[in-house]
């Protein structure tokens, strides 16, 4: 759907504390709401590279946390390893690491990518079990309640809710739609 045709819009505002892909200059901005585990982020997550990869400096992909954890046993833990990969400045890889191995995501799992990502360990683990990031979790959580998200993926193009689906071509077809409207 295009942006004018979007039933909610996001309510928070992206701030330097989002994960952020892309140029910040880009016309578009797509932000997804996603869980770690859940099959259709899993699905989603080579389409939105292959968008980023497409779409070049035209694209910013902003990420955040939407662990569905009724459904999704190891989402949140999986959510909170990706915070303190983050703040030693690997999210991105992390965040690749995690949807790459969705079908292994408990904590063995998870302290193997971060030894692999070459991160302090010591330092990872004592995050992990302490949830030193459960507060940045929830809140990108209750952001995406705010904003009228209700399951995952789900998308924002430019601010309103994708409701379309999220396949290749229906997401091209819409950013390029705001991409024609910003020119």
């Amino acid at each position: 759907m295009t942006r004018g045709t979007a039933t909610a819009h996001l309510v928070v505002p992206i701030t330097g504390a989002d994960h952020v892909l892309g140029s910040e200059s880009a016309n578009v901005t797509l932000v997804e709401y996603g869980d770690y585990q859940c099959p259709s982020c899993g699905e989603a997550y080579p389409i939105v590279k292959e968008l980023m990869f497409q779409l070049d400096r035209q694209l910013l992909f902003v990420f955040r946390n939407f662990p569905l954890t009724t459904v999704h046993p190891y989402a949140e833990t999986a959510a909170e390893a990706a915070e303190p990969a983050g703040t030693q400045g690997q999210f991105w890889a992390m965040h690749d690491m995690l949807f790459e191995n969705q079908d292994a995501l408990d904590n063995e799992d998870i302290v193997q990518y971060a030894a692999a990502l070459g991160l302090d360990e010591t330092r990872f683990i004592r995050d992990l079990a302490g949830h030193a990031n459960a507060a940045r979790v929830r809140e990108d959580f209750l952001g995406g309640v705010r904003s009228g998200v209700n399951g995952t993926p789900t998308f924002f193009i430019n601010g309103a809710r994708h409701d379309g689906a999220y396949d290749f071509d229906t997401l091209s077809m819409a950013i390029n739609d705001e991409l024609s409207s910003s020119a």
